[in-house]
């Protein structure tokens, strides 16, 4: 929440809830407040757009919901590599290091049904992982059959975590200061979709939304 002024270089996220039949749904759209993303930004979105597919194309039943919080946050850390931003080490080598949860500080998803936070995400579970990032997790579950849950991942570059790893070797060894510092001010992205664990794999159920950078400019900048 903010009672800033919207500028026109910002990157926004929206998180809408709705309610049919008594079951809920929890979803977040990010965008640019001017309809057109800077570069930079476009980095930025499809980075987390990526990680977003990635777990939704490894969900299935038996998948352990903490590994899907790795792969997005390995999803994450292999773009920034390509980018130049993360350097000097492997992305084995940058996981262990806790790099992910530097731009992705949050839990993947939690579960949704009656409630838009459900309950039961400790309920016959293993114990919450005490790490940077994954310790925010709402499940650590194992996906079965019929589960409703939210894939979330996140892209942010908050000034506190940024300073605080420059100020830590064993994660500083990895960061390209110059490639990261202009993404400062960039704004986050966070991309949710509500997504139905089925027999063999997922069902996308928020898929009318406009998630490509080209639908989001192309709706925002269309005439009405």
């Amino acid at each position: 929440h903010t009672k800033q002024t919207i500028e026109e270089r910002w990157l926004l996220s929206s998180g809408i809830n709705a309610e049919y039949a008594g079951y809920t749904a929890d979803i977040t759209a990010s965008f640019p407040a001017n309809g057109r993303f800077t570069e930079n930004q476009k980095f930025v979105y499809n980075t987390c757009l990526k990680a977003n597919k990635a777990v939704q194309a490894a969900m299935r039943p038996g998948v352990s919901w903490p590994d899907m919080h790795r792969l997005a946050e390995r999803t994450i850390v292999e773009e920034f590599i390509k980018e130049g931003l993360l350097v000097n080490g492997t992305v084995d080598e940058m996981t262990e290091a806790f790099m992910g949860a530097i731009f992705m500080p949050h839990g993947l998803g939690h579960l949704i049904g009656l409630d838009v936070h459900d309950v039961g995400g400790y309920v016959n579970a293993p114990p919450r992982i005490d790490e940077p990032g994954i310790k925010y997790l709402r499940t650590t579950r194992v996906l079965e059959e019929g589960m409703v849950i939210t894939v979330e991942p996140g892209v942010y570059f908050g000034d506190a975590l940024i300073d605080a790893a420059y100020a830590n070797p064993a994660q500083a060894k990895f960061m390209n200061k110059e490639k990261i510092e202009p993404f400062r001010g960039t704004g986050g992205v966070r991309i949710e979709d509500g997504v139905a664990v089925t027999g063999n794999g997922s069902e996308l159920l928020s898929h009318n939304i406009p998630r490509t950078v080209e639908e989001i400019e192309a709706l925002m900048n269309r005439t009405i």
